[in-house]
């Protein structure tokens, strides 16, 4: 029972949840933390590949495409940290959630479909919530915006990922958007202090960028891939809204008071992530019926 699909699809869901913990545990800036988070990550899937004996030949065209999917990852994941570091990881979390919106609108721009009322109802929900939780921490208005960027640059990789996800294995596929997201971090290191901000890192701080690295990055990924085997898309998608929940209380619980939000906070934070569940649940009946 311990290892059926549900339990560890929750698994992975609080190992994302817990990155956000991770990311205000590790005191290094935004920047040289996900280059560490990518590096580590890229070598976990390089093994993997190794042992399973997957080759890493591609052509030029798709090697390009996973690159570029990588370079979003790796902008996603400055802004997601970056959010942290400002504001804190409830804010992050919050604003995170609001990523089925920006799906909403570039799924359609992409896979040449119409928007659906209830992507629209769903568009003008997420603002008014947005506009809560801004009320009710004016002060993290920096994290706010780096959250709803990090949302944007989620929703756009996930799409491009849609469309490239059944050509290769999916180990091939992040190893490839890993070295990507390293490019792409490679090219902001030099403004926070370039390799010395690599140097100057803390036995602690290492221990846990090794930890965010293979056990919150590389497995995560790896097992949501396989439990696609025993669950649907639409299952995977529903129970990763989660991972603001999750992670909402994990900082709570670790970090006390400074964690601590307004109850407007956590009521609008709650109405977004209903309004998400609610419309995809609508959704998935609408293509049943």
């Amino acid at each position: 029972m311990i290892f059926s699909p549900q339990i560890r699809l929750q698994f992975i869901v609080l190992l994302w949840g817990f990155t956000g913990v991770l990311g205000k545990l590790i005191t290094i800036d935004a920047i040289p933390l996900v280059w560490f988070r990518v590096l580590v990550a890229s070598i976990v899937l390089f093994i993997i590949l190794k042992i399973r004996k997957i080759s890493l030949k591609i052509n030029l065209n798709d090697l390009l495409m996973l690159l570029g999917i990588g370079v979003v990852i790796g902008l996603h994941w400055m802004a997601f940290f970056g959010a942290i570091k400002v504001s804190n990881v409830a804010v992050a979390l919050s604003t995170l959630s609001t990523g089925a919106l920006f799906s909403a609108f570039l799924e359609p721009i992409f896979f040449k479909r119409k928007i659906n009322v209830s992507e629209i109802i769903l568009a003008i929900v997420v603002s008014c919530c947005i506009l809560l939780i801004y009320n009710a921490k004016p002060e993290y208005w920096l994290g706010i915006v780096l959250g709803i960027i990090c949302s944007f640059l989620s929703a756009l990789f996930s799409v491009l990922n849609g469309k490239i996800h059944t050509k290769f294995p999916s180990q091939k596929i992040m190893f490839y958007e890993m070295i990507g997201g390293l490019m792409v971090v490679c090219m902001f290191l030099p403004f926070v202090g370039g390799m010395e901000s690599i140097i100057n890192v803390s036995w602690k701080d290492l221990g846990l960028l090794l930890l965010l690295g293979s056990l919150f990055t590389a497995y995560p990924m790896i097992e949501s891939v396989s439990l696609m085997k025993f669950i649907s898309p639409f299952t995977l998608l529903l129970n990763v809204n989660l991972e603001p929940v999750y992670g909402i209380i994990l900082a709570w619980l670790i970090f006390g008071e400074s964690e601590e939000m307004t109850p407007l906070f956590y009521v609008a934070t709650s109405i977004m992530v209903l309004a998400i569940v609610v419309n995809m649940v609508l959704k998935k009946k609408s293509k049943a019926a």
